[in-house]
């Protein structure tokens, strides 16, 4: 789902960018969409790998339009519940 979400999302501002003749569309990701480690394998990095390819291809088709495409890795986590309430050590010492 987040793979088809940010192709979707790519398409339509890539659209409105190309009538303008500039844009950039920027995909975040992470380290796993690099190299694969411990337990992130199988379906979640073939994600992350789709997503960072998918970038590459719009810079590919893209960038000639002069609209740039990048794919930058930002490891990290979201400040949700989720994260409070299952890692509360690590939650207590974020800057």
């Amino acid at each position: 789902m987040a793979c088809l979400g940010g192709f979707l999302n790519a398409r339509e501002v890539a659209r409105r960018m190309v009538a303008r003749r500039h844009g950039t569309i920027i995909f975040t990701g992470a380290t796993a969409s690099l190299r694969g480690f411990g337990q992130l394998r199988g379906v979640r990095r073939c994600q992350a790998c789709a997503a960072r390819a998918g970038a590459e291809h719009g810079a590919r088709k893209l960038g000639p339009k002069n609209i740039h495409v990048a794919h930058v890795v930002v490891d990290g986590s979201i400040d949700t519940e989720f994260i409070r309430s299952n890692f509360p050590d690590k939650y207590a010492t974020k800057i």
